[in-house]
């Protein structure tokens, strides 16, 4: 892989979030030539189409971070067998203002963990319906369902169980992949 720069959301604004454990653990398992960096989105007002006209800071600089990384991964926890409404307030901020989409052309994975044995699924659906308004290229295989056990990632985002890294080293291999792919229109767009 080309020296590549992917940023991660995390959908939860939980100080105990395992989805931010599972972001942590992504980052440790990063291929040679890749960095994950965090967009974090804890500090973003609720968003309003009164602040279309003068965005706040924070959403500037939100918006903007999309923009300096090569994709995004987007880790979500399931709220109501949907996405949390932190994680789809970000996404409102980075579709503003109108025709000025952040996930445009953006290459973007989704992956989460639950304990239990659907993970983030149904939240991960919706989440791609939303993506794919956004016109991002989201990765489609391997699906990222991570079941979370007790300990399977530690506060420092070690992976306990070896089968588990090495899903998640294949499916951070495949995002690259996709990035690759996209890499040339993202440069003549």
């Amino acid at each position: 892989m080309t020296d590549r720069t992917i940023g991660y959301i995390v959908g939860s604004i939980s100080s105990t979030s395992i989805n931010r454990r599972l972001a942590k653990a992504l980052e440790r398992l990063a291929p040679e030539g890749a960095t994950l960096v965090e967009i974090p989105i804890k500090d973003l007002p609720f968003y309003s189409p009164d602040l279309d006209g003068a965005l706040p800071q924070a959403a500037l600089e939100f918006k903007q971070a999309i923009a300096d990384v090569d994709g995004v991964i987007i880790v979500t926890p399931e709220y109501s067998r949907s996405i949390p409404g932190v994680l789809k307030n970000a996404l409102d901020w980075s579709a503003r203002p109108y025709g000025q989409m952040s996930f445009n052309g953006k290459p973007t994975a989704v992956i989460g963990t639950s304990g239990g044995g659907i993970a983030t699924a149904a939240a991960q659906q919706h989440l791609k319906a939303i993506l794919s308004h956004f016109n991002a290229p989201t990765l489609g295989q391997p699906e990222g369902y991570v079941q979370s056990t007790p300990g399977l990632f530690t506060d420092e985002g070690e992976v306990t169980n070896p089968q588990t890294a090495e899903f998640l080293s294949a499916y951070l291999a495949a995002f690259g992949a996709l990035i690759e792919r996209y890499a040339p229109v993202a440069v003549a767009a």
